[in-house]
């Protein structure tokens, strides 16, 4: 059984930077042809694709958050992490870890998630 699960401080304070760890298990994060991404539903917003590492470690980027975000992985410990600096109230949603077959920038496309951990973001 494949189980991801997200982690990470649940309070950041602004202009600091987010640091989230997805722990995977039941799935290899090197293995094809998945994809591991970040998402998240923006305040009053549909989901997010945020970005993503590929199973060779090719990393994207949503356009918008390019300049803020930073995707890794530790492959020793099957887990992935972002990073998203500057952070700003707008920041503030439940940021979901999931898998897809290859890349999908539509989160609806992803079959495989985490159960979401909250950030709040203060001003």
């Amino acid at each position: 059984q494949v189980q991801l699960v997200e982690s990470g401080p649940g309070l950041v304070e602004a202009s600091q930077t987010l640091a989230l760890t997805c722990t995977v298990s039941g799935s290899s994060l090197t293995a094809y042809p998945y994809y591991w991404a970040w998402i998240r539903p923006p305040p009053g917003q549909d989901l997010e694709w945020m970005g993503g590492i590929r199973y060779d470690g090719h990393t994207d980027y949503s356009p918008p958050l390019r300049s803020r975000t930073s995707i890794s992985r530790d492959t020793s410990k099957n887990q992935f992490t972002l990073h998203l600096n500057s952070l700003t109230p707008e920041d503030t949603a439940v940021y979901y870890c999931a898998r897809a077959d290859g890349l999908r920038t539509l989160p609806h496309d992803y079959g495989l998630w985490g159960q979401g951990t909250q950030v709040t973001v203060s001003s």
